[in-house]
């Protein structure tokens, strides 16, 4: 640990949502500090944080200020303007890398960058305009997704095409955003690997988990997933190929469809992610801790799976399910500090231990 941050050093957060709070707890048991970086007020991290700037990312001087006072930068999320990182990376290091960040921010450059190293994907090709869509829809067929290329998730920023007749409806949702029209693809369940990497390039993968969603928002990761021996190794190495192929350093989320031609990989995060939340009662270190200690210069943890694990977000007024959540056997219950229950917001999330 010659290179890793003694107790006490500060890690900055960009972004003070959920990811962010439960990143810091995992610091705070680390001895370590976090200081969050986050537009709006009163953020769920800043709750437990040592330091909060509110300030937007256009803002350079509180951009200076805020990585004066920290040790190393991390992100909760992806959509960081790249001039704010600019002045960032001139005066701090930023983990993960700007290449993550740069090939996940826009999901034409990230299928590219995941077709160049031999992976699957599902059929897709760019939209601009109403000319391309047509072209997209030659190519790709129906039925099929138009997405915005950027800005998406949970669900955001979507628009089905099943025929032909549903394409200038689409274009229209996308409201003039570049976009990329997905096929749809014939799998049986999706999954995803929660995989970390060190500075030094040593690689850990959190056994693979089993998503459902609903309204396009995760609804429940279940531990085990369905998978053969095969499928399992697959999902593992394919995933420590996309952190190498990336030199990346902390946390990453890697979707994946199940499908009877194989794997296919549906999108990358570069950061803590919604599916690896069972790791906080599944695993003796958990993907937080995971990424304070990569991003950290610490050795990883022992991510190896010691229960089977059901992870359930609580989402707009499940939060009133939490009097009779309480009195569940073997259930965990992680709140946000989200002051109000909105239809859609993630309000926190309840893993379950199953004996």
């Amino acid at each position: 640990m010659t290179n890793a941050l003694p107790q006490g050093a500060t890690i900055g957060i960009l972004g003070g949502g959920q990811l962010g709070r439960m990143l810091s707890v995992a610091a705070s048991r680390l001895g370590l500090k976090t200081h969050i970086f986050e537009p709006g007020a009163n953020p769920p991290a800043g709750q437990v944080a040592d330091a909060v700037t509110t300030a937007g990312y256009e803002d350079e001087a509180a951009l200076k200020a805020f990585a004066a006072s920290v040790d190393v930068i991390t992100y909760e999320f992806e959509n960081i303007p790249t001039a704010a990182l600019d002045i960032l990376e001139s005066l701090r290091p930023v983990r993960p890398g700007r290449e993550a960040l740069r090939v996940s921010q826009d999901r034409i450059t990230e299928k590219d960058f995941l077709t160049g190293l031999g992976l699957k994907t599902a059929p897709y090709a760019a939209v601009d305009d109403k000319v391309s869509l047509d072209d997209a829809l030659q190519s790709v067929g129906t039925p099929g997704i138009l997405k915005t290329r950027r800005f998406g998730y949970d669900g955001k920023g979507q628009s089905r095409i099943m025929a032909p007749e549903d394409a200038d409806k689409a274009l229209a949702d996308m409201a003039g955003a570049p976009s990329v029209l997905e096929g749809f693809v014939n799998f049986s369940h999706e999954v995803s690997v929660i995989g970390a990497r060190s500075a030094d390039g040593q690689v850990a993968c959190f056994d693979p988990g089993e998503n459902v969603h609903r309204n396009g928002i995760l609804h429940t990761t279940t531990i085990p997933a369905r998978l053969n021996i095969s499928q399992r190794t697959e999902s593992v190495i394919l995933a420590g190929q996309i952190l190498n192929a990336l030199d990346y350093v902390g946390v990453m989320g890697v979707e994946l469809f199940v499908t009877p031609e194989g794997l296919i990989v549906n999108e990358i995060a570069p950061r803590v992610h919604n599916s690896g939340h069972w790791t906080q009662q599944g695993c003796t270190v958990d993907q937080f801790e995971q990424h304070i200690r990569a991003v950290a210069g610490w050795p990883l943890g022992d991510g190896s799976r010691y229960a089977d694990v059901v992870m359930e977000n609580l989402i707009g007024d499940d939060v009133d399910r939490i009097p009779q959540i309480t009195m569940e056997p073997c259930s965990s219950i992680h709140l946000y500090g989200k002051a109000e229950a909105k239809p859609g917001r993630k309000m926190g999330h309840v893993n379950r231990v199953v004996k």
